[in-house]
């Protein structure tokens, strides 16, 4: 590498220091040096690239007058590119990279101005790869954005000046194929560089030269017809007028005289596009017209030069070809494409009466000889329906019905084809507006026996039943169309091209229902949309749909059937709330806005079942879940709170009233949902206080209720929270001791503590309730006394009598007010429990007792006098017997 950079630089000093005679030699072996290396091996020394620039400007110089040759100052561009590239870095600059597509484009320019094609394209590629680094560099380049655009847009200029000397060196080496592969990517760069255009079209008109003096007539045609079509690209910046006419003369002179060498189809085409271009007169295009037909060219070739006139606004010479080639043809099969073309254009220029005939002639021929091939049937289908589709579109249904009815009569009777179906349900569409039945009836038919499994048949069918008012039929129409929008996809040709066709179809059904005032029907339909459309948002439109109908129905019910009502509408909520929870293609706000409106709905219903406790659970469940789906502020808590409280306490009262192998199952429910609303709760909690509210009240005797029935010993720690709540209400006290010994909960110490604790704070009040102490004490007593032998115990009776002082207090606070019936009650047992005592030879205990139920005769009022007399006898004699139990107990120890 030493040695080869300073051969270089030795040769590049001799030739800068030579006289004008002297170039040739040094400039061969200059060439000679560089031309062997092998891909331009990467020899970073800057003594090279200032040989390469000295180089570059030296042949720049010498460009001037004859001082070298085009061959000569080649290969010193040559030689200074190639340095160039052997000194890139391994990271050229932007720089770098501009020197190196500068050098090599006009290197490879140079080489092919030589003819030599060959060198030319070893540097062409060169410069694109170059070009293709700079377009990354400035790509990935993050400032200057204008600056970068406008950098872009030179790169794209010098790519196709590049590319299309690539076309040119490619042609030179009579490979057209490559040619027309970098003229096509030239072409499409065209969309950006539109004064590029004309630039373009001389070059493809210069190939059309070349390939013409080759006698590459086929090629030639080929270039030329480019250069016209780019020329029409962009006409602002095509070839001027000057120029245009020039060369339009030019190419006409060209094709013809291609023409007259070797004849060919697209050489003709060529001239008459040409002549078009020209602006020729009628008479001069007539010729070429004549031309072709006397050529031979094939009936594609002559239509297509009959769009071409058309295109041109050569109307009249349009028709008047095509009559000819109608003639020319006549016995060809192929000549029904003509007599399409010939309608379709009378229709594109609005002669619909003229069509018309022609239509019917072609329906004549076509049954009399003159059978049209399945290709141009299928095309005049397509003409026919959308002719009539656009008189549909317009509310035209009788001019509609026309074009179908022309479409029509190429069908044969009883023929069976899916096609056939469609048609007659387009007819069958026309004769409902129409106010046709009966022939929209037949027509709906007979779509019925070509192919009554599709969607759009059974759909047909039920605008016919809905008209007819033929609810049963509509019915089985929607619940046909329901089923066969779930079958998949048969084949290409199916008339379910849209995914969502037959939800759409049958939200449609739906909509004409209720038109016609058939609710029944319409709810039939969206309960099929909703069943098959996976779309979520279409689905939640017709179940919001769905509710309002039923609402709308419910306030007009009587009791019975408004609760039918009620649950019809809970299989609509959980299809909503399913729909909602579903990830879709849904915004969070469209989610959000949804939810909310089911949930509202949900509230309100449950609201309305105060006489169904499953109902009620249900409705107010779903309202918690849905509101889950939106934004969680205090408010939407506030409902999922009370939705939660409602929820469990119906999940209570339907275990009171259920059987008992399904009460475990309503307790553990309810206790789910106590578990979650206390989580609500707490976080309620933590936002802001709440000094009135009930919350933690409830749901710890809704806790109690179904722990103490499901004999969960986690109860007494729910006791201990209620005792824990400030200002507990005895109320509450009462209810959790009344539950504690309701069946099938048997906590009896549990009970008489929650009423200890009730007597306690009643007595604490400032007017004390004497009732509600007077029952406390009642039952504790109740609780406490023993019923047998094995229950008599010393504690349990002091107990007890502790009980009975309470009661006397109470009795001595106000005995007017204190019923005489507990009175006597309270006197009973303690005269029994005295009794029990005696019988057990426990004296003395059995004295207190009796003794303690005589305190209670005073207190009595209407039945003093008698109890006082029976008692007082019974008291005395029981003191007799205890006196001699006594003395017979000593005689005995």
């Amino acid at each position: 590498m030493e040695r080869f950079v300073t051969t270089v630089k030795c040769l590049t000093e001799n030739l800068l220091q030579k006289q004008s005679t002297d170039y040739d030699e040094v400039i061969e072996k200059l060439f000679s040096e560089v031309s062997g290396l092998e891909d331009f091996p990467k020899i970073p020394d800057p003594q090279l690239e200032e040989c390469a620039i000295q180089l570059w400007n030296w042949a720049v110089t010498k460009n001037v007058g004859t001082a070298i040759s085009k061959n000569q100052k080649a290969k010193v561009r040559h030689v200074a590119c190639s340095l160039m590239y052997c000194c890139e870095p391994d990271n050229p600059t932007e720089g770098n990279s501009r020197k190196q597509i500068l050098m090599a484009s006009k290197t490879g320019r140079t080489w092919l101005d030589c003819k030599n094609p060959q060198m030319a394209d070893i540097i062409l590629r060169l410069a694109v790869k170059s070009l293709e680094t700079l377009y990354s560099q400035l790509t990935n380049r993050a400032d200057g954005a204008a600056d970068i655009t406008s950098s872009k847009g030179d790169v794209e200029k010098d790519l196709l000046r590049i590319l299309s000397c690539q076309a040119e060196s490619a042609l030179s080496q009579g490979n057209n194929h490559d040619a027309v592969i970098y003229m096509q990517r030239c072409r499409d760069m065209l969309q950006r560089l539109p004064k590029d255009t004309g630039y373009l079209s001389l070059m493809c008109y210069n190939f059309g030269i070349d390939t013409y003096n080759l006698r590459q007539f086929e090629d030639s045609a080929f270039w030329l017809s480019q250069s016209y079509d780019i020329g029409k690209m962009n006409v602002r910046y095509a070839p001027g007028p000057d120029d245009c006419q020039r060369f339009q003369e030019k190419a006409l002179n060209a094709v013809s005289l291609a023409n007259k060498e070797c004849m060919s189809v697209s050489g003709l085409y060529l001239k008459i596009r040409i002549l078009l271009r020209c602006g020729a007169s009628d008479d001069r295009i007539r010729a070429g017209l004549n031309e072709m037909l006397e050529s031979e060219v094939s009936l594609e070739v002559c239509l297509s030069t009959v769009k071409l006139l058309v295109s041109e606004d050569r109307e009249v010479l349009a028709f008047e070809y095509l009559k000819r080639v109608c003639q020319r043809f006549e016995l060809s099969p192929d000549l029904g494409t003509a007599l399409i073309l010939h309608v379709e254009l009378l229709l594109q220029r609005g002669k619909e009466l003229l069509g018309k005939q022609k239509i019917e002639d072609i329906i004549t021929g076509h049954y009399t000889g003159k059978q049209l091939t399945p290709q141009a049937l299928t095309n005049l289908h397509v003409i026919l329906w959308d002719k009539a589709s656009k008189h549909f579109e317009a509310r035209n249904y009788s001019e509609a019905l026309q074009w179908y009815n022309y479409s029509l009569s190429f069908y044969k009777s009883g023929q069976m084809e899916p096609n056939l179906a469609k048609l007659q349900r387009n007819r069958a569409s026309c004769f409902l507006h129409l106010k046709q039945m009966e022939k929209a009836k037949e027509a709906v038919k007979e779509a019925e026996r070509c192919d009554p499994d599709n969607i759009f048949t059974q759909f047909s069918v039920y605008r016919i039943a809905v008209q007819e008012n033929n609810v049963k039929k509509a019915a089985e129409a929607v619940s046909a169309m329901g089923l066969l929008s779930k079958s998949p996809v048969a084949d290409e040709d199916t008339l379910l091209v849209a995914e969502n066709a037959a939800s759409n179809l049958l939200s449609l059904a739906a909509q004409i229902a209720l038109e016609n005032e058939q609710q029944e029907t319409a709810m039939r339909a969206l309960e099929s949309l909703c069943e098959t459309s996976k779309d979520e948002a279409q689905v939640l439109t017709a179940l919001r749909c769905l509710v309002r109908l039923v609402l709308t129905t419910t306030e007009k019910l009587s009791d019975e059937m408004r609760n039918v009502n009620l649950d019809v509408l809970l299989p609509y909520l959980k299809m909503a709330l399913q729909k909602v929870s579903h990830q879709s293609h849904m915004t969070v706000e469209q989610r959000t806005e949804e939810a909310n409106w089911f949930r509202k709905i949900a509230w309100n219903l449950a609201l309305q079942c105060e006489s169904n406790p499953e109902r009620m659970r249900d409705f107010f469940v779903l309202s918690y879940q849905l509101s889950q789906m939106c934004p969680p502020d205090r408010t939407l808590l506030m409902g999922q709170k009370t939705c939660l409280l409602m929820a469990a306490a119906a999940s209570l009262e339907l275990y009171r009233k259920s059987p008992y192998a399904a009460q475990t199952e309503k307790l553990t429910q309810a206790l789910e949902y106590i578990q979650i609303c206390w989580e609500v709760w707490k976080t309620l909690k933590a936002s802001g206080s709440f000094p009135k509210d009930p919350t933690d009240t409830l749901l710890l005797l809704y806790e109690f209720e179904a722990r103490a029935k499901l004999n969960d010993p986690k109860v007494e720690t729910v006791l201990e929270s209620v005792l824990e709540l400030e200002n507990v209400e005895t109320k509450v006290l009462e209810t959790i001791a009344a539950l504690a010994m309701e069946p099938p909960a048997h906590f009896p110490l549990l009970c008489k503590k929650a009423l200890r604790v009730a007597l306690s704070l009643n007595k604490k009040q400032p007017q004390a309730d004497l009732a509600r102490c007077s029952k406390c004490v009642h039952s504790l007593i109740k609780l406490s006394l023993p019923s047998g032998v094995s229950e008599v115990e010393a504690h349990v009776l002091e107990e007890v009598w502790e009980y009975y002082e309470e009661a006397l207090s109470i009795i001595a606070t106000a005995p007017d007010d204190f019923p005489e019936m507990e009175t006597l009650w309270l006197l009973t047992r303690a005269w029994n429990t005295g009794i029990l005592l005696y019988s057990l030879a426990q004296y003395p205990e059995a004295e207190k007792w009796c003794g303690l139920a005589m305190s209670f005769v005073r207190h009595l009022r209407y039945l003093q006098e008698s109890y006082e007399t029976r008692m007082s006898g019974l008291y005395s004699e029981i003191l007799d017997r205890l006196d001699k139990a006594k003395k017979n107990h000593i005689m005995e120890e």
